[in-house]
């Protein structure tokens, strides 16, 4: 599935609208330049089509692209990146 995913700044978050609901990638910027990414969030009757893993991914390409360390608080990033080693670079 590839999903539309769009960043809104202003409630730090990383969202993609599917059916009418929304999945979400939440984050805190820590001083400058390190994003705590908090929480992922996908609905119940959305979950197991990897849409978390598409909003997990935009919001780690977005750290990459802009410099950023990233402290993954979320399990579910934590396990993305674990998964996919090109981001432990990212790690703070």
């Amino acid at each position: 599935m590839k999903l539309e995913v769009k960043h809104d700044e202003t409630a730090n978050k990383f969202f993609a609208e599917v059916n009418g609901k929304e999945a979400y990638l939440r984050y805190l910027f820590i001083g400058k330049g390190t994003m705590n990414m908090i929480k992922t969030y996908v609905p119940p009757e959305l979950r197991g089509q990897g849409i978390a893993a598409e909003v997990v991914h935009a919001g780690l390409e977005y750290a990459k692209e802009k410099g950023y360390n990233v402290i993954p608080s979320c399990s579910y990033v934590e396990t993305y990146i674990e998964r996919h080693k090109e981001y432990e670079t990212l790690l703070d």
